[in-house]
């Protein structure tokens, strides 16, 4: 049975890369499952050429996760290396992404670097942990958890205070409930006045993106639709796309 320590295991049990030296501090290194170049599936940069940067653990559980993957698999890397690495495949955009982030001390001065290399920095973060470390130049996507994903409760609600117009907030939706509760927590929180934009998705294969788009109509929600656009143009379960 899993424990809140056993599902951040990952971040101690790591093997370095062989370039990693021994021993350094922990915002210098990074827990690494993935970097690689695609182009932005969801948000309001979809379709944009983009390098990814997956970070590995997740202290949370959502039901529908499609990357569980990142929970226990990834390599003890430098911050520099990177980096280096996502700068190299040339894009305006960088995303970093997880597994869950901000749960890896080193992740901020990653930002920081590719934000200071006149990249576009996205971060995608569960809404869970606190956003106000974050680099104000980075655009931080908020994916506050819906009843459906069974991680309700470990929203952090301190979080709206602290978004900006530069940010964005997504809601995933399992089902009709779940929409409903999106759109109590949209009005609740005022959060069309809040973020930049707000982002609704459907867990893939189990909510019809017609009905959803539907029910905003209906209700002339202040808020944008959108689909994962990787698993329109590659296999769903495709990893590093």
């Amino acid at each position: 049975m899993e424990t809140p320590a056993s599902r951040l295991a990952i971040l101690k049990t790591a093997s370095d890369a062989p370039e990693t030296p021994k021993g350094l501090p922990p915002d210098t290194t990074l827990v690494v499952h993935e970097v690689y170049a695609s182009v932005q599936g969801e948000s309001t940069y979809a379709g944009v050429p983009c390098a990814f940067v997956r970070l590995s653990a997740c202290h949370l559980r959502c039901r529908w996760c499609d990357t569980p993957h990142a929970f226990d698999e990834g390599v003890r890397r430098t911050v520099d290396d990177v980096v280096t690495e996502a700068l190299a495949f040339g894009t305006p955009l960088v995303e970093v992404t997880g597994g869950e982030p901000l749960l890896q001390p080193g992740v901020y001065p990653l930002m920081r670097a590719l934000a200071d290399a006149g990249r576009t920095v996205l971060l995608e973060t569960s809404g869970a942990l606190d956003i106000g470390r974050v680099d104000p130049r980075v655009v931080r996507i908020v994916d506050f958890k819906c009843p459906g994903s069974g991680e309700l409760e470990r929203n952090r609600w301190e979080n709206v205070a602290l978004l900006t117009k530069r940010d964005e907030v997504k809601f995933v939706l399992a089902d009709r409930a779940d929409y409903e509760w999106a759109k109590a927590t949209i009005a609740e929180h005022d959060l069309a006045a809040r973020a930049g934009t707000i982002l609704l998705s459907c867990v893939h294969g189990e909510l019809e993106p017609a009905d959803v788009v539907q029910w905003m109509l209906a209700d002339r929600l202040p808020a944008r639709f959108q689909l994962q656009m990787h698993k329109v143009i590659w296999d769903p379960n495709a990893r590093g796309v």
